[in-house]
């Protein structure tokens, strides 16, 4: 059989290169009815931009024809007295602390402090058993009783020897000997005399005291239990909390400007904030400097002391200190978002009269509870954008977030 190959003549290739070109035909009037805003994803009735003589890029309610401004948020550069802190991490320590022991041997008989109590200096804290201790102080006494006696017997026969020896009844080498006996009673008493200050002494030693005002840790032996002078362990540990330290570090950087703060002996504010620095510790005074710098951290060691009445720093405990170096008085100060810093320097657009942004160099100095210290560029009253200053340019015109453009003057601060 013959193959059937397509002929234009043909009336069924006809029919079918009709239709082709019909559906066609449908589906490029669909995309341009889509095209003009007609598909399924815009409702009735709405007009695109071009069909409503916006332009692209024009804002919604802009006039046609009107520029686009965009939005930003601003504030006002203030002037007032600034204090200038430097912060740095630290530690609580006590100013001095002390693990109690004992300086005899001996058993305990008694325990006469409470864990965690305050205790003042000369406060007796544990009683080791006297009786030994008594017992030879009665015989050093008794010893120093028996040579005294014989010193004045020995004193007594030589002043009758030194008459006798004038009358030639005894020879000058039995005053010299007798002579020798009293010198050596008199050596005898006194080492019986540092023999009774001894025993005296271990006799005070068996009342254990406090050796400073503080407060008493856990107590680590029990009553019954033997102590020896020798023993490393101690008995209980004082730490002294009023006064209490706290040491903290700062970048070397900043040594100088301390130094240059402390001159001529003034005392400087310390404060001392939890660990979320949103709570305020206590506020004492610096003390001093370390005397070296850390070369693996390039930091230095400050230590300040804190009278700590109310016992809110505790030994130990992890603070944030503050540092109080400078007041500087009569400052015009600008949020610190307001401060842009590039490669030219630090910067900050000024919105001018018509909201039009001025962009100016600015000396900007300290950065205080997020505030920046602008020494010149930026005037007292002057209105500084805070938000959106990274995609303005001089002599765009802005809009305030949360008011109508001011045409005819300076915008006010924005909500």
């Amino acid at each position: 059989m013959p193959s059937e190959q397509y002929t234009p003549d043909r009336p069924g290739a006809k029919r079918r290169l009709a239709l082709w070109v019909l559906l066609a035909a449908l589906v490029a009037a669909g995309a341009a009815w889509k095209l003009l805003g007609h598909g399924p994803d815009r409702p009735a009735g709405d007009t695109p931009p071009a069909a409503q003589g916006q332009k692209p890029g024009q804002g919604p309610g802009q006039k046609p024809g009107q520029a686009f401004k965009p939005v930003v948020g601003a504030a006002k550069a203030a002037r007032r007295d600034v204090n200038v802190y430097l912060s740095g991490l630290g530690s609580v320590s006590a100013l001095n602390t002390v693990t109690v022991r004992s300086r005899v041997d001996g058993q305990i008989m008694e325990i006469r402090f409470r864990e965690g109590d305050m205790v003042k200096a000369g406060d007796v804290l544990v009683q080791v058993d006297p009786r030994p201790f008594q017992a030879q102080l009665d015989q050093a006494q008794g010893q120093m009783l028996r040579d005294k006696a014989q010193l004045d017997n020995a004193r007594r026969d030589l002043a009758r020897y030194e008459q006798l020896v004038h009358t030639g009844a005894i020879a000058r080498q039995q005053v010299d000997a007798q002579d020798s006996l009293v010198r050596q009673f008199e050596g005898a008493v006194r080492t019986d005399q540092g023999a009774i200050d001894n025993a005296k002494l271990q006799l005070t030693y068996s009342r254990i005291t406090a050796p400073l005002t503080g407060r008493v840790g856990l107590r680590l032996v029990d009553v019954g239990n033997m102590v020896r002078a020798t023993d490393q362990t101690g008995l209980v540990v004082i730490t002294q909390v009023q006064p209490i330290a706290v040491v903290f570090t700062l970048p070397e950087d900043v040594l100088p400007r301390v130094q240059s703060s402390m001159a001529g002996g003034r005392t400087l504010q310390v404060e001392a904030f939890d660990r979320e620095q949103k709570r305020l510790l206590a506020t004492g005074e610096l003390l001093t400097l370390d005397n070296q710098i850390d070369q693996a951290s390039g930091t230095v060691k400050l230590k300040a002391q804190f009278p700590n009445a109310d016992m809110a720093l505790f030994p130990n405990q992890f603070v944030n200190a503050r540092l109080l170096v400078d007041v500087v008085k009569g400052a015009v100060v600008v949020p610190a978002s307001a401060v842009q810093r590039g490669p030219q320097g630090a910067q900050v657009c000024v919105l001018g009269a018509g909201n039009v942004v001025q962009v100016r160099k600015v000396d900007a100095s300290d950065s205080v509870g997020g505030e920046v210290i602008v020494r010149s560029g930026v005037s007292e009253g002057e209105t500084v954008v805070v938000d959106g200053a990274e995609r303005l340019r001089d002599g765009l015109q802005v809009e305030v977030k949360g008011e109508p453009a001011n045409e005819g003057g300076a915008a006010r601060q924005g909500g």
